[in-house]
């Protein structure tokens, strides 16, 4: 009886995702390089640990499909939307508390979150997963919820680095409180080293390459999150799960200052000192997400105690589960990608405001950023296929695809899997591990938004085949050229620019 809620609260998650994306939309470009990560198998990358690729492997192996791509993050949401309803359970809350922190998540940034085939959902996963085998401990005491924990966290640690800063709030709430007992308890260090072993592979890989993270985070840095100011930075906070505001500033307030709640006082202290470690660090708004779930079912739990004797009590608490789905409704074309791109390039007058039009650069755009990086790819793809198949059968075989980043050069690959094309390459990101640097070729297709005409020189021939046409993709206007009989200089080029970004990650340059 007591799974049955939870369940059924996963199972509407789960299923509802592969109905919430119109077909005008394609994969969204960090998803490509995911799914081309799955095809070179590694303990790490350039951009993220392993996890992420294995799933994509996976997904490959099963066809490649979009609805093979999709089913990890629709996985992810549904397990985590069962831990915050059995969450609530173990609180002490019935169906009520249940049904209010399900509604919650579901109805908040995390509907949107669970779309993308991307490690945000897992991290979101792993960040409750790990609060509630907390809370777990605190009322049971049992061994195996710690190794639970630390098993948690090492999974965390290769999906995501950002689970570092969960782990630094971790320590600082178990040391202000008295969980701080907990580090007098061997199965607590036996969890911490439990979690250390899991991602070591991952850790060797980082020392042995240089400890390309570091150049990860310098070049976020310097790219996105210069442009995090702190206003933006709590205005989303607020934004975010905005139709559960009066759930989880309840429960915040409850879990560290409510008296029934002290046994759970760290989980509080967790929220409070992990968001407020990636607002100090200028964090992008959604490195927090992971922080709010386990809020709905303290907040729930609240609410539901307090209205155990509230005269209107049959009023107040469908009152309070409409009101989520009521602002879920109100916000839908922001939240699932189900108006084709021209409605939403009409309706930015009206939620401009709210700052989901401005993309990573700081600018307003006709498209939120997600939604402009689902368009275009399959165009750009088949456009490269038709520009390699002009090619006389002597020049194919000895034919170099040079795309400008990883996103072209991810897409190219997926939607040319099935078809007889050499792989698309790029000096973007992990794609530095794969390039071909080849002696001599017989042509080059430059996949690029802004391609070098400098070039031309050092071509026998050299034109442009087509353009990206989209107008509402990210990447309209880049061009598919074709270059024919390149001299020793373009690929010299070619050398030396990789040596010179793969010295920057594996800090060499440093």
């Amino acid at each position: 009886m007591k799974h049955r809620l939870p369940l059924a609260f996963a199972l509407l998650k789960f299923i509802s995702g592969y109905f919430l994306i119109s077909p005008a939309y394609e994969l969204q470009r960090d998803e490509y390089l995911y799914l081309n990560q799955g095809q070179h198998l590694a303990w790490g990358y350039l951009e993220v640990p392993p996890l992420i690729a294995a799933q994509g492997w996976v997904s490959l192996l099963l066809g490649g499909g979009e609805g093979w791509v999709k089913l990890w993050p629709f996985l992810w949401g549904a397990a985590t939307v069962y831990l915050v309803v059995r969450l609530a359970g173990r609180l002490g809350g019935g169906w009520f508390a249940q049904a209010l922190a399900g509604i919650c998540y579901l109805c908040t940034a995390f509907a949107r979150l669970n779309l993308l085939f991307q490690p945000n959902s897992f991290e979101v996963l792993g960040f409750v997963a790990c609060l509630y085998w907390l809370v777990c401990f605190f009322q049971e005491a049992r061994p195996r919820h710690l190794y639970l924990l630390g098993m948690g966290l090492g999974l965390g640690l290769l999906n995501k680095y950002t689970t570092l800063f969960f782990i630094a709030a971790l320590g600082g709430a178990l040391l202000l409180t008295p969980a701080r007992r907990l580090l007098a308890n061997r199965h607590f260090w036996g969890a911490a080293g439990l979690g250390l072993l899991v991602w070591l592979p991952n850790v060797i890989w980082q020392i042995r390459h240089g400890i390309p993270f570091l150049h990860h985070m310098a070049l976020l840095k310097e790219s996105q999150l210069v442009h995090v100011e702190a206003a933006d930075f709590w205005k989303a906070q607020l934004l975010m799960c905005f139709p559960a505001l009066l759930v989880w500033v309840p429960g915040l307030l409850a879990v560290l200052l409510a008296r029934w709640f002290r046994p759970y006082r760290a989980v509080g202290l967790v929220v409070v000192l992990g968001v407020g470690l990636l607002a100090a660090l200028h964090g992008k708004d959604y490195y927090t997400l992971g922080y709010y779930p386990v809020l709905f079912a303290f907040g729930a739990v609240w609410w539901e105690t307090r209205l155990a004797d509230f005269r209107w009590k049959n009023l107040a608490q469908p009152v309070l589960l409409a009101v989520p789905l009521g602002f879920h409704l109100a916000f839908l074309p922001l939240v699932y990608p189900l108006r084709s791109p021209a409605t939403m390039a009409a309706l930015r007058p009206k939620y401009e405001s709210l700052g989901v039009y401005r993309w990573e650069d700081g600018q307003q755009h006709r498209l939120p950023q997600d939604y402009a990086d689902m368009l275009g790819w399959r165009e750009m793809a088949d456009k490269t296929w038709a520009a390699y198949r002009s090619l006389p059968d002597s020049v194919r075989a000895q034919t170099l695809i040079h795309c400008a980043n990883y996103g072209q050069a991810s897409a190219i690959n997926y939607y040319n899997r099935h078809r007889a094309l050499p792989i698309a390459n790029s000096l973007n990101g992990s794609f530095l591990f794969w390039y071909p640097l080849l002696n001599q070729c017989q042509a080059i297709i430059i996949v690029d938004d802004e391609p070098d005409d400098a070039l031309v020189a050092h071509f026998a021939a050299y034109r442009r085949f087509g353009t990206v046409t989209d107008p509402y993709a990210r990447e309209q206007g880049t061009h598919i050229t074709l270059g024919l009989q390149p001299d020793s200089a373009v690929l010299n080029l070619v050398r030396r620019e990789w040596r010179t970004a793969l010295a920057s990650w594996e800090g060499r340059s440093r």
